[in-house]
């Protein structure tokens, strides 16, 4: 049987406390999650640090797992799990380097046998992703997660569970939704932890977003930009009409104060205007860009010195 070293896969000291524990767990399992990590492993990484910290994060768990690891340490790296490792428990795993649900296994046999005994269940983590609108108006989401736990056999098996979530209008980005109970097991009749989402927003190239503040890139038509005039803009709260001022070029930033993420003090959205050319694509296109050029003689590098 191999030897897995947790606090390696959680970048903690072998001292480190329950606290800084959940905190390296929190960092490293937000960075690999499947739903917004790049990583090709990223899939790997998260069940392996949910494996590490199903051990390291549980008082009884870690305890028989450090007194594994003075073994491991005695044996010069090599590891014999002790006379009683199976006690309590009958093991019907085929993978010999199951070395997790023999853990979990042998703690279970050893909680079953102290009936008294009883623990809350680890919190847990994960991301969803809401598209800008959903912020604005409140949603509700169905997501699937996968979840270790002990069978009746006290192996560990990965099963799916289906969750309805509650998005609440006027979430920001990095907030985290508490689902209470919804955590993992507790033990001995205990309360299972809670699960935290934290809220990630759709890429979407039309919206910047900056707390409350929304920023939209809004394209415009020259003669638009150029004559001025009322126009109809879609934003995530719904069409309004604005007014863009006579002159106006690429860049020029509009505030609609009090239209960004809702709140008792909402945020403010900004359009940003973004002179678009029409395509000289027939004939009847060009000619027309070819009177402006000769009528107008605009030079837009003049202020340049050319």
């Amino acid at each position: 049987m191999d030897y897995k070293d947790y606090y390696k896969e959680l970048g903690v000291e072998k001292s480190a406390s329950e606290a800084d524990i959940k905190k390296a767990y929190r960092k490293l399992v937000r960075k690999y999650h499947p739903d917004v990590s790049k990583e090709a492993d990223a899939d790997q990484r998260t069940k392996a640090l949910n494996e590490a910290y199903g051990v390291l994060g549980d008082a009884e768990k870690r305890a028989a797992y450090d007194d594994l690891g003075r073994q491991h340490s005695a044996q010069g790296g090599g590891f014999r799990p002790p006379p009683d490792w199976g006690a309590g428990f009958e093991s019907s795993s085929t993978d010999d380097n199951d070395f997790f649900a023999d853990l979990f296994a042998h703690v279970g046999g050893r909680r079953r046998a102290n009936s008294n005994f009883q623990m809350q269940g680890d919190d847990s983590h994960a991301a969803i992703t809401i598209a800008l609108r959903d912020s604005y108006h409140g949603a509700t989401r169905t997501i699937v997660m996968r979840v270790p736990e002990a069978d009746a056999q006290g192996r560990v098996v990965t099963r799916e569970r289906t969750l309805e979530v509650t998005i609440p209008k006027g979430v920001t980005e990095g907030q985290q939704l508490r689902m209470k109970g919804q955590g993992n097991p507790g033990s001995g009749g205990a309360p299972a932890g809670d699960l935290y989402l934290e809220i990630r927003f759709e890429q979407d190239a039309r919206y910047r977003v900056e707390g409350r503040d929304v920023f939209e890139t809004v394209p415009v038509a020259p003669w638009e930009a150029a004559l001025g005039g009322a126009i109809d803009v879609a934003t995530p709260s719904g069409t309004v009409s604005v007014t863009v001022p006579p002159g106006s070029q690429t860049g020029r930033k509009l505030r609609l104060k009090g239209r960004g993420i809702p709140a008792a003090q909402a945020g403010d959205l900004y359009l940003l205007l973004e002179v678009v050319l029409p395509p000289a694509h027939d004939d009847k296109a060009r000619a027309l860009y070819e009177t402006m050029a000769r009528e107008m003689a605009f030079n837009p590098r003049q202020k340049l010195g050319a």
